[in-house]
């Protein structure tokens, strides 16, 4: 007999599977009875009838709580009606466990209840839709890079410097001196960008930033690629190149799931390159047109973000910035020193920054001085200088967070959802 998965069971029409999973729901209308099963893949309608089991199975209604694990076996049917077009004949079920008062019941649950019981919400259907989401952009993304000849370069967690600022490290101990959970692994790729080209990594960041906005994390996850002899037009040329597949990506492979999350996907349809292009001061422009109040150098807030991305139909790249707001390894524009040639990718319907990125300082002598103007200690960053020593060429790169595009695409509107296991200023479990 064929064990399957839900997902696959319009390849066994007309045949008796077993299918492994948990309960749903239950209803009963007299001699038949309906069991919602869900088993990762997808759900499927089971039917009890009466007289086609025996009186064990059909009265196992009453006991089958939510999420309850059995293993049902039944003959496939094709029922239009029915959630993935098909449905199951029971035969026989077989109890794995009784689940015993679930805690997330039908009813209305608060945010807090709700995330202090986050190892089980996973569970829910909108949950499961965006995390299978997040799956296809994560992939989409992998396979973006690899079709385009980056090579996997992996950046450690721990390290001695900062990439970001001093201001959001959290410090650990590391034996006899201090360590830091990375802010980025780009200084890394930089060292990888020099050996093979193009490169990328994907793991866990850290900020230790006091913000309880719907778009920040503690702890969330960036793809980051950098290129070896790429200057700041190129690099937007990939980064455009890459969230338009990610997005197209996601309306062919995501259709269920963006279904389920109610998700209008008319303005992810118009995302193709090229991508708007603006500068920082034409940004600013936008603003005060706008009637924002926006005092000029400074960083552009969430509403900010909002309102110059309003002005177009598909994500704006803004570049140029006040160098004094950038990272210390921004190289500058060979036109005005004041400006960085940095850039940043704002997603439509206000959900704010999703890459950051540009051009990097690849002159030895001229990182050193940005390093002593930024206050920074000079022996965690030997190593990094080395690469301006020995074969320094342009480059540059950027960074995508994960959730922020995560929850574009699906159209949530807290970050907290688009992670297993959210990390925010106040939860560090489950």
């Amino acid at each position: 007999m064929n064990q399957v998965n839900i997902l696959d069971l319009g390849n066994y029409a007309g045949e008796e599977v077993t299918v492994k999973g948990w309960v749903y729901t239950t209803r009963s209308i007299g001699k038949i009875w309906f069991l919602i099963l869900r088993d990762g893949t997808g759900l499927v309608q089971c039917v009890v009838v009466k007289e086609e089991t025996d009186d064990e199975t059909f009265n196992l209604e009453p006991i089958l709580t939510q999420e309850s694990s059995v293993i049902i076996t039944g003959t496939v049917r094709k029922e239009a009606r029915s959630v993935g077009g098909f449905e199951l004949g029971v035969n026989s079920i077989q109890i794995n466990q009784i689940s015993e008062e679930y805690p997330i019941s039908p009813k209305e649950h608060g945010t807090d209840f709700l995330m202090n019981h986050r190892h089980l919400w996973i569970r829910s259907k909108l949950q499961h839709a965006i995390l299978r989401v997040r799956h296809q952009v994560i992939k989409a993304s992998r396979d973006f890079f690899d079709q385009n000849g980056f090579i996997l370069v992996d950046s450690p967690i721990f390290t001695a410097n900062a990439v970001e600022g001093t201001t959001s490290l959290f410090e650990v101990g590391y034996f006899d001196r201090s360590a830091y959970l990375t802010q980025s692994g780009q200084l890394y790729q930089e060292a990888g960008a020099m050996a093979f080209g193009k490169v990328y990594c994907f793991g866990p960041t850290f900020r230790a930033e006091k913000s309880k906005t719907r778009r920040h994390l503690t702890e969330f996850w960036m793809i980051e690629p950098e290129i070896a002899f790429c200057d700041l037009e190129q690099d937007m040329d990939w980064a455009e190149k890459y969230v338009s597949y990610i997005v197209q990506w996601c309306l062919e492979h995501c259709k269920t799931d963006l279904e389920t999350l109610d998700r209008d996907v008319s303005t992810l349809e118009k995302v193709a390159t090229p991508f708007p292009r603006i500068t920082y001061d034409e940004a600013v422009e936008i603003l005060k047109k706008n009637g924002v109040d926006f005092e000029y150098g400074g960083d552009f807030g969430g509403t900010d973000e909002t309102v110059i991305s309003e002005q177009f139909d598909r994500p704006v790249m803004v570049h140029r910035w006040p160098a004094e707001i950038k990272p210390f390894y921004m190289k500058r524009d060979a036109e005005n020193d004041n400006l960085a040639m940095g850039v940043d990718m704002l997603a439509p319907e206000g959900y704010g920054e999703i890459v950051g990125g540009g051009q990097r300082e690849d002159d030895h002598d001229t990182l050193v001085k940005r390093i002593k103007e930024y206050g920074l200690p000079m022996e965690p960053f030997q190593w990094y200088l080395d690469l301006r020593k020995y074969g320094s060429v342009p480059h540059a790169g950027f960074g995508l967070g994960i959730e922020r595009t995560v929850a574009w695409i699906t159209g949530i509107r807290h970050i907290r959802e688009t992670i297993p296991f959210p990390r925010t200023l106040t939860r560090l479990e489950p």
